[in-house]
């Protein structure tokens, strides 16, 4: 078991907090877990402390996924760290959007876990 300070640190980006318990919860046991429900907090969260990847919604208010990972890949200190769009969206257009602001992978809502360990771990690589 590795100790919490070897653990890399996700960050859980989503306006609904059913979805941010069950993220929290599944990745809890491998992976430090950090939570915004917002685009705006994120970036801050980001700014502040270090993030290994992070797991961004695409549809919030405000701040959306989209815009959220356009600011994380223009600043130099959090353009490196991966992000997996979580997403309910099911669009080629939608995922062509995403990679083209610097998306590194995408999960459909709802999420499945065995999917969800595969990709955040490919990532973390």
């Amino acid at each position: 078991m590795m100790s919490n300070t070897n653990r890399p640190t996700v960050l859980i980006v989503d306006d609904t907090p059913d979805n941010i318990t069950l993220l929290s919860t599944l990745l809890k046991d491998k992976y430090n877990t950090k939570v915004a429900t917002s685009g705006a907090t994120a970036l801050q969260i980001v700014a502040s402390s270090k993030v290994d990847l992070i797991l961004l919604d695409i549809m919030m208010p405000d701040v959306d996924g989209i815009e959220t990972c356009r600011r994380l890949k223009a600043d130099p200190a959090s353009a490196a760290i991966p992000v997996v769009f979580l997403t309910a969206k099911s669009q080629q257009e939608d995922e062509a959007l995403g990679r083209s602001v610097g998306a590194a992978d995408f999960l459909r809502k709802p999420v499945n876990p065995d999917q969800l360990f595969t990709r955040v771990a490919a990532q973390l690589k």
